[in-house]
């Protein structure tokens, strides 16, 4: 927050704009004086921890809540900054966004913009699973002090950070090491923060404290102790403390050696190993959200399986409910059966990745309009080449269907020598009639809800044929 304050102030010094900070390192005069100038709108803009959540914050005319890392926060903190104004816009920035808000973002609950592009000169982190080995860490140390660079080793646990400390004493005898955690007292905290960026100490030796926000670009590599033990945005975010220049970092993710790793563990430590390049976090947020699971919508929980409704529902559900409020038309495939012989599906030899497969099947099978099915067929081409005749036949199928459900039609399925269509609104019979009688097909109405058609010997033997015909009938046509 202190940073954030400073280099607003450079950055808006020649603008008639009073800015203030917020935070435990406040003197109570500052704070005061801040509260009061909040309070009576002489204060345009304050940056402050946790402490602006509290309840003896009152702003004149709060118009912006920008909330940095966001992945920060718990529910009823975000929920508490925005009940200080009805009409307050909102925005939050993170590396790694929480399943809940992520989710929230892909069902258009939220607007969401995704910044990849680096800094000039920025390079990808160097990320390593390893175990606690000396001559490792021996070797690391050296080689980022041969180029006059800094150090941090992550630890977690405060009763025995200082065994810690001493463990590094031994590997490098010759090296300064600051000790940062949040028992410290503000000035001590303070001192050693600022030793260590002014770069009198060469190590700093810390908990998660130093997660958000710093910016050291000296520092160039870090150990994370114990990595097992983190969530995947923890990881991305100590990662992100180093690489900030254009230097290359390395971050060390070491785990015990009598350590078993559990097999979310194992996932994590591969997707953060995985995601290693610039402008990776938004798909390690992906990743998270499908190991996590997207939490409650509407209640305080930020993740969690959805087990009792199954993820795909889930999502369709309160997609076509956004859809609702949004007076959009919803986003449902229209419901027909089609049961005619023949091969539709996408061949191993043409799209070998399994996920890649399962999300065209998935998006073939939501399709609602003809343009979609268009787009989906070019990248299909695009992608992976001339599509094998399977493939256009499951195109053609989601043509076919979009067609027949404009005509109030739910079933289409060959029998011995006809071809039987089901409606489910008998308005729609006479339409459907005419259709026929244009494409020169003989037409049998039964029970004011099934249309009969006689197929030709030839149709009735040959699939590709029946397929055809069935295509001219309903005016089917490739892209």
């Amino acid at each position: 927050a202190e940073q954030h304050r400073r280099t607003f102030t450079e950055r808006f010094a020649e603008y008639p704009l009073t800015i203030r900070g917020l935070s435990r390192l406040t003197s109570t005069k500052e704070e005061r004086k801040t509260l009061e100038g909040m309070a009576r709108g002489t204060v345009d803009i304050v940056i402050g921890t946790h402490r602006l959540a509290q309840a003896d914050i009152h702003f004149d005319n709060l118009g912006l809540l920008v909330v940095d890392e966001e992945q920060r926060f718990g529910v009823d903190v975000k929920e508490r900054l925005k009940a200080m104004r009805a009409s307050v816009d909102v925005l939050t920035m993170t590396a790694t966004p929480i399943p809940r808000t992520l989710h929230m973002a892909m069902l258009g609950i939220r607007d969401i913009s995704n910044l990849t592009t680096p800094p000039a000169n920025r390079l990808a982190v160097e990320t390593r699973v390893c175990r606690f080995d000396e001559t490792l860490l021996r070797h690391a140390i050296d080689r980022e002090l041969a180029r006059d660079g800094q150090i941090f080793f992550v630890h977690n646990r405060i009763h025995d950070i200082q065994k810690i400390a001493s463990k590094i004493r031994a590997i490098a005898p010759h090296i300064t090491i600051g000790i940062a955690h949040g028992r410290l007292r503000e000035g001590e905290l303070e001192q050693v923060m600022v030793d260590f960026v002014a770069g009198r100490t060469q190590l700093l030796l810390a908990t998660t404290i130093i997660e958000s926000g710093l910016d050291i670009p000296r520092a160039n590599t870090i150990f994370i102790n114990e990595a097992d033990h983190y969530g995947l945005a923890d990881l991305h975010q100590l990662r992100g403390r180093v690489g900030r220049s254009h230097h290359r970092a390395y971050c060390y993710l070491i785990v015990k050696e009598s350590t078993r790793l559990t097999s979310t563990a194992a996932r994590r430590l591969r997707a953060i190993q995985e995601f290693s390049s610039t402008g990776a976090g938004f798909s390690l947020a992906m990743r998270d959200l499908e190991i996590r699971g997207a939490g409650n919508l509407l209640g305080t929980q930020q993740s969690g399986h959805i087990a009792a409704v199954g993820y795909e529902l889930y999502c369709r559900l309160l997609e076509n409910a956004v859809c609702g409020l949004k007076d959009l038309p919803l986003k449902e495939p229209p419901p027909v059966r089609i049961d005619l012989p023949g091969d539709a599906w996408i061949p191993r030899d043409y799209i070998a990745d399994l996920r890649t497969k399962i999300d065209f099947y998935r998006r073939i099978s939501r399709t609602i309009t003809n343009e979609h099915v268009n787009d989906i067929e070019t990248e299909m081409g695009d992608r992976f080449g001339p599509r094998p005749a399977e493939v256009q036949r499951l195109l053609d199928l989601a043509r076919l269907r979009i067609a027949a459900s404009s005509l109030s039609i739910d079933s289409i399925s060959k029998q011995p020598g006809i071809l039987v269509i089901g409606h489910h609104d008998i308005r729609s019979i006479e339409k459907w009639k005419q259709a026929c009688l244009l494409a020169g097909q003989e037409v049998r109405i039964v029970e004011n809800k099934t249309v009969v058609l006689p197929l030709h010997e030839r149709d009735a033997s040959d699939g590709d044929r029946l397929f055809q015909t069935v295509k001219n009938i309903f005016r089917v046509k490739e892209n």
